[in-house]
């Protein structure tokens, strides 16, 4: 490896919630995945020929290209629009697959029974992303005004994260004695408005104030 190119850096950083590392594509269902993931979150870029111990195996033929071309145009739903590189290092070539962070989320993966998934970035992983998420991107794509009138169920929230750090969906309802339908609602609205904040982990969402 030459140590002068550019994309070693990157490389050397490892995976995160902008970056994957791929030794193959051999799957468009699991790489469509990884490109809603991107372009539902804040864009990133799919390192080709990559291995996830960070050596180079480089790209092994242009059907890989043409598997990332189709799965991002047939199986992403709306199709994401991604820019291909190729990066020549030493007798190695890398393609980099360069995905935008997105104006039209939610995007959805296709799987192989045919349901459509939404999927988002969460550090270095392609998590599902939760109906609240899902609906909090709904919000942003049509830029839905959000209208709250307070009740004693939205102070309940505020009051508890005044003392506390966050909370979970199940914990809302539980603090208000809510169903999960209603509360779900409340917090996707608050979440809109800004007035709280929605994080998402490979286990669960929780919520703190903004």
């Amino acid at each position: 490896m030459k140590a002068y190119h550019p994309l070693l850096k990157r490389i050397l950083e490892g995976e995160s919630d902008v970056l994957d590392f791929k030794k193959t594509i051999s799957n468009v269902h699991k790489i469509a995945k990884t490109i809603v993931a991107f372009a539902n979150t804040r864009g990133g870029s799919i390192l080709i020929g990559v291995n996830d111990n960070k050596t180079l195996s480089g790209i092994k033929s242009e059907e890989e290209s043409y598997m990332v071309q189709s799965a991002a145009e047939f199986f992403c739903f709306p199709p994401v629009p991604v820019e291909l590189v190729e990066h020549e290092i030493g007798k190695i070539t890398i393609v980099e697959v360069i995905i935008p962070n997105s104006p039209e989320k939610p995007h959805y993966a296709q799987d192989e029974q045919g349901k459509k998934w939404v999927y988002i970035r969460v550090k270095d992983k392609s998590v599902l992303a939760s109906k609240e998420v899902v609906a909090v991107l709904k919000r942003e794509k049509f830029q839905q005004p959000a209208t709250m009138q307070y009740t004693h169920l939205e102070q309940g929230l505020l009051d508890y994260l005044s003392k506390h750090e966050k909370i979970t969906l199940k914990g809302f309802c539980e603090l208000v004695n809510i169903s999960r339908r209603r509360a779900s609602r409340i917090l996707v609205t608050m979440v809109s408005m800004g007035i709280i904040r929605l994080h998402t982990t490979e286990k669960q969402d929780f919520y703190t104030l903004s």
